[in-house]
Formats: C-alpha cells, sequence, structure tokens
C-alpha cells in the first residue's frame, strides 16, 4: 500500500495561494502572489527536487496540472527531479479537462475517493501532491492525507486560501522530522496518529 504525501509551501498563517507568480492564483482578489521566491535557498530547492525525484506518481488538481504541463515538458531533462516528473503517472483530479495533453497523465473519474484508494492500493512508492488547494481540501476532509511535508515560510499574509480551511475536522497530527533552512524556512514533516479527533 502507497503512502498519499502532501508537499506544500505555506506561510506562517497557513496561506498556500499563489506561491510562485502573481497570476498563479488571484481568486477573492489575492494579489500577493509569488511570496516564496525571497526564501528559497539552496535547502529548500534540494527538498523539493528530492520529493519530486522520489515519488512513484503525482496527484495534482486541475490549475495546478495546468501550470505544471505548460513548464516541466519543457524543462532541462538532465535535472533528475525533471526527468522524474516527465515520466511518471500524474493523475488529475478535474471536473473540466477532457484531454491531457502531458506524458503519462490519467484523468480521474467522479469518485475521487475511491480513485485515491485506488491509487494507493497500486503504487508502493509515494504519491506525492503539489499545490492543488481545492483538490487538498477534498483530501483532507476524507481523511486521506497519511503525511504532510510543509514548508513553513517566516512571513504572515493575512488573507488567500489556507491548507486547512475553515470547519476542517480536527486531525491528530505526530512530528516526525523538523529542520530549518538559511533564509529561515522550517521544514515540517508530520504524519498521521491512530483515529481522527481532537487532541487529548
Amino acid at each position: 500500500m502507497g503512502q498519499l504525501v502532501v508537499v506544500e509551501f505555506v506561510s506562517l498563517d497557513g496561506v498556500m495561494q499563489s506561491v510562485l507568480s502573481a497570476d498563479e492564483d488571484r481568486e477573492g482578489g489575492f494579489d500577493g502572489g509569488g511570496w516564496v521566491l525571497p526564501y528559497v535557498d539552496d535547502v529548500v530547492e534540494r527538498v523539493m527536487s528530492e520529493a519530486t525525484a522520489g515519488a512513484g506518481a503525482l496527484l495534482l488538481g486541475r490549475r495546478t496540472y495546468e501550470i505544471f504541463a505548460g513548464t516541466w515538458p519543457y524543462a532541462d531533462m538532465d535535472d533528475p527531479a525533471v526527468a522524474a516528473m516527465n515520466a511518471m503517472p500524474k493523475y488529475v483530479a478535474s471536473r473540466t479537462l477532457e484531454e491531457l495533453g502531458w506524458n503519462n497523465s490519467v484523468l480521474l473519474g467522479a469518485d475521487l475517493v475511491a480513485e485515491v484508494g485506488r491509487i494507493k492500493a497500486e503504487t508502493e512508492a509515494e504519491t506525492v501532491v503539489l499545490g492543488s488547494g481545492d483538490l487538498l481540501r477534498t483530501l483532507v476532509g476524507h481523511d486521506l492525507v497519511d503525511e504532510y511535508r510543509l514548508l513553513v515560510f517566516p512571513l504572515v499574509l493575512g488573507r488567500g486560501k489556507r491548507l486547512f480551511a475553515e470547519g476542517t475536522a480536527p486531525r491528530r497530527l505526530a512530528l516526525a522530522a523538523t529542520r530549518s533552512t538559511p533564509s529561515g524556512v522550517l521544514i515540517n514533516t508530520y504524519r498521521r496518529v491512530g483515529e481522527s479527533g481532537p487532541t487529548a
């Protein structure tokens, strides 16, 4: 049985919207995009490269898939992370896409919970979720995530889409690892602990 691993950039107040560019996601009038860039150091780059190269598959929402599909097929294939991302299966959750042009991309059916269960059963390696905020809300809501690797950036944004939205059911997590980078980013790994519910 494979593990579903979420790898995300978040601000101190939990915002994960439009991390790399202003035009990535302006929904809700968000105009603070590109906020991770001043903090991306060699350690952050290495962590993201290792997470990608070590994955067995990617699980992506429609918006993130389209951004990636417009970039990674044309990137430097000598980079192991780029080569891995292009070669591995990419499972896409979308209600609007009908065709997927990126190599080894698979459009999931309407029953996302069943589809994710099938992927985890068929994939021994990790299936990694990057970005994909709307998809994440469904995954978190159905308690499908086995591990969160959160890169927490040292700034407060005050608004924007959050990883754990208002109304998210309580979850118990255990801190499995933590480290800091020269730019002040905390890289925290959390794993599920037993049954969902409030902490004691």
